[in-house]
């Protein structure tokens, strides 16, 4: 019944979609003005269902997802006649008197897939991007953040009619059933090891996909780093949603000659972020479910924990932890934390964390303290994104194209690259009847010239 249903919708959709109504420019503005509202509608609902799963403050919800939600959207609305106008490029002598141009075309019906980690973002971001370009959605968030579930469906009932956009909830089963159909692009955010799954599903209809995955993202800490800003940057980087970011520092590289003080540094600013105990602070999150937390727990058992390490299951709470004395060879630096756990590793040469970086998976993210070897860091190892002297900030520029490199995704987003990656660029070759040269037909009696032109 549950396979059914959904190949009917689909059905639904694609007809919704064949009658190019979502082709008007003004459709898809009218659509996101919509959906601003109706989100500013329902703020206070989003904020506390975030609470309710992941225990987020007002503000983080607000910063972290809102925020960048509603950012998304009005540069949609604000660019997107723009950004569809039809581009015009040049056409080589050999095609005279041809003209060249590219038009965006929508894809048609698309399935968004959303984690539990920033819920609310990461659906409507992309949504963003699919509206944008004419598409017709089939969103799925996660189950594992039950409130913020619930008020999404809510707001996307609220604004579409579901032959156009909607979002269905459920497990496992649920996922399987939408993977088994045939869309014409999945927009996947989550980990590695269900991005396989998903990309081995598209291939049965050669489905394109987008993956914006995750993996280990390293952050150096340079012998000639400002200390004082670099710990405070990777304090909120780190520890910001209780370490469950994709983006995240999942790792610490710092130069023996200011280890143990950017360590002390860190530590200080846990206290002033979230105080002397960070389970009684608003602004520190909780782990999504148990399962998490046992996991991250096993963490604790290896390294000197040098601040936090504290945990309560019954409320999910993890404290910020930073872990000293660690090796590669632990089962710590063998898969994503994604957690507020810190494992803090010492190199002497810059060559050393370079090294360690390019023997293991491309990351999503890399981060890089310092000054002297930024660039050679950066020329020298490969990622999805970077920051030089901070943490996760390029994810706020609209202008900075979105996703991983290898192993921690394909394909890229936000800003006009949302727009492109629910688009077809559809290459047009427009050759007028009034001339007709011979040099394309056999036999060639001009192919000393054609090769000349070409």
């Amino acid at each position: 019944m549950l396979t059914e249903s959904i190949h009917d919708n689909l059905l639904l959709q694609r007809a919704f979609f064949n009658d190019n109504k979502t082709k008007d420019i003004r459709f898809r503005i009218s659509q996101l003005k919509k959906l601003k509202s109706v989100i500013l509608k329902h703020e206070d609902a989003i904020c506390q269902a975030l609470y309710n799963d992941l225990h987020k403050s007002r503000e983080e919800a607000y910063l972290t997802e809102i925020g960048i939600v509603l950012s998304e959207i009005d540069l949609h609305i604000k660019k997107l006649k723009k950004w569809s106008k039809p581009q015009r490029v040049r056409s080589p002598l050999a095609l005279f008197p041809s003209s060249s141009r590219i038009i965006y075309e929508p894809l048609g019906v698309v399935l968004i897939i959303a984690p539990w980690n920033y819920p609310f973002q990461l659906l409507f971001n992309p949504l963003a991007g699919a509206i944008s370009a004419g598409c017709c959605a089939v969103l799925k968030p996660s189950p594992d953040a039950p409130a913020i579930e619930k008020v999404m469906e809510a707001i996307i009932r609220e604004t579409f009619a579901p032959t156009y956009v909607q979002l269905i909830c459920g497990g496992i089963d649920t996922s399987n059933a939408l993977l088994a159909q045939r869309f014409d692009l999945i927009f996947f955010t989550g980990s590695p090891h269900v991005g396989k799954i998903v990309m081995e599903a598209a291939t049965k209809y050669l489905t394109p996909v987008v993956l914006e995955l995750g993996g280990k993202s390293p952050c150096i800490a340079d012998a000639d780093c400002n200390i004082a800003i670099t710990a405070k940057r990777i304090a909120w980087g780190k520890f910001v949603n209780a370490g469950q970011t994709c983006i995240a520092p999942d790792y610490l590289f710092a130069h023996e000659s200011i280890k143990d003080e950017l360590i002390e540094k860190i530590r200080e600013y846990i206290i002033l972020f979230f105080g002397e105990n960070p389970q009684q602070s608003e602004f520190f999150g909780r782990i999504i479910h148990e399962r998490a937390f046992d996991r991250l727990s096993e963490h604790l058992k290896q390294g000197i924990i040098t601040y936090g390490g504290i945990t309560d299951k019954d409320d999910k709470y993890i404290s910020p932890t930073v872990i000293d004395g660690i090796y590669p060879d632990f089962s710590i630096m063998k898969e994503e934390i994604f957690g507020p756990i810190l494992p803090v590793m010492t190199f002497q040469d810059i060559r050393e964390p370079i090294d360690y970086i390019k023997q293991h998976e491309k990351p999503l993210a890399l981060y890089f303290f310092g000054t002297q070897n930024a660039e050679r860091v950066l020329n020298e190892t490969s990622s999805g994104g970077a920051c030089i002297n901070d943490t996760l900030m390029h994810i706020v520029n609209h202008n900075l194209p979105f996703g991983g490199v290898g192993h921690s995704g394909t394909g890229k987003y936000h800003g006009k690259l949302s727009f492109t990656a629910f688009s077809n660029a559809k290459s047009i070759a427009k050759t007028p009847t009034w001339i007709d040269l011979p040099m394309k037909y056999p036999p060639y009696k001009f192919f000393s010239w054609i090769k000349k032109l070409m």
